[in-house]
């Protein structure tokens, strides 16, 4: 053996073994990569996959953005301002207020402040995936207890479980099914004593949701995101509606500078045009049930009722993987699950009038051409 073979080490047998069998996320394309493939212009891709608001950021956020003065100097790692204004909006006290990038990041500090390895994590599939996902990364134990057909949770199946659990993560709206969840079903599960992680990220396009509860509850945790409503998805902002010992436990462990400088910028404005941001939520749900209706005269398609800002629809008669293949090669892009109970479904994101009319359009005569 050279001297060489012998420093030589097989770097991948240091690193936690069980992440090896670990499935990464499966993120949506983006649209240059669809479009570069297409041969068409960015432009020219309807994008429906990934519920993002197709009105964009507030002109006051992206003002803000652009006349920020300090990008070379770190942010506040307090959050001061932004947990100030978040306070003022929802009129709850800044101490029960974190925010970071994305919802996703809020959702891996509660992760990392409750979970020890091995413990017991309730997923109610199916939902965002990102529940299980960081779980396992976490080291923890994912616990399935599905929805029932209609998608609903299945209380009585999270109860019996609770004890081997630690916490439960519940989407209101649901994603990708739309339906929230009720009053009665969110006090049941809060009286397990299970950390109740209600994600609201499309809450704004259901009305009131539970953020004003929290403050009622130690064992209630409500996320929010101003990817949505607001349009700043690709500025990761979110926040999160917690007691204020799990505020100070994720303040304590989070990365001192998450939330960025523009994105605190863009957060304080957008709060500041919020008048314009609630007509845009009133559109998108105006829009929502133009495009159920739409969506229900497809003769393949069956959509279901739905609070978010997406529509999912069972498909009949074809493979939905056929008909999400035939509308990409048109460059339009719709979500499909290659996951159990959802393999007949495509997720559609509620864009503009035009976008509905082109994707209604290319479904009928999809329709068509497989003998629909």
């Amino acid at each position: 053996m050279t001297e060489k073979e012998s420093q030589e080490i097989d770097i991948t047998s240091l690193m936690r073994p069980e992440l090896a069998k670990l499935e990464g996320y499966e993120p949506i394309e983006p649209i240059d990569q669809l479009a570069q493939r297409l041969g068409i212009a960015p432009e020219q891709v309807i994008k429906l996959d990934g519920n993002e608001n197709p009105y964009g950021p507030s002109p006051r956020a992206l003002a803000a953005i652009a006349n920020y003065p300090y990008y070379h100097i770190y942010p506040d790692p307090a959050q001061r301002e932004a947990r100030a204004a978040l306070s003022r909006f929802l009129g709850i006290g800044k101490e029960c207020i974190i925010a970071g990038s994305g919802s996703d990041e809020i959702m891996d500090m509660v992760l990392r402040v409750f979970l020890a390895p091995g413990e017991g994590v309730i997923n109610c599939p199916p939902t965002f995936g990102m529940y299980p996902f960081l779980t396992k990364v976490a080291g923890g134990r994912v616990i399935d207890v599905p929805r029932g057909e209609d998608f609903s949770l299945d209380v009585p199946a999270i109860e019996a479980v609770a004890d081997d659990a630690k916490l439960v993560f519940i989407a209101s709206p649901n994603n990708p099914s739309g339906n929230v969840v009720a009053r009665q079903e969110l006090d049941a599960l809060l009286a397990t004593k299970l950390v109740v992680v209600l994600d609201e990220a499309y809450g704004e396009f259901a009305g009131e949701g539970f953020t004003s509860q929290v403050p009622r509850h130690d064992n209630l945790l409500v996320l929010r995101t101003f990817s949505k409503w607001a349009g700043l998805a690709g500025l990761r902002v979110g926040y999160g509606v917690f007691p204020p010992a799990v505020v100070q436990a994720a303040m304590k462990i989070k990365q001192p500078y998450n939330l960025n400088a523009a994105a605190q910028a863009a957060l304080l404005a957008s709060l500041a045009d919020e008048g314009l941001l609630r007509e845009r939520v009133q559109a998108l749900v105006a829009e929502r049930e133009q495009l159920a209706v739409a969506l229900a005269g497809v003769k393949f398609l069956r959509p279901l009722p739905s609070q978010a800002n997406f529509i999912l629809c069972r498909v009949v008669g074809i493979e939905a993987r056929k008909v999400w293949e035939r509308l990409r090669e048109q460059g339009i892009m719709v979500r499909y699950f290659d996951l159990p109970r959802v393999r007949d479904c495509l997720r559609i994101s509620v864009g503009l009038p035009e976008h509905r009319k082109a994707l209604i359009k290319a479904l009928q005569e999809i329709g068509g051409q497989l003998g629909r």
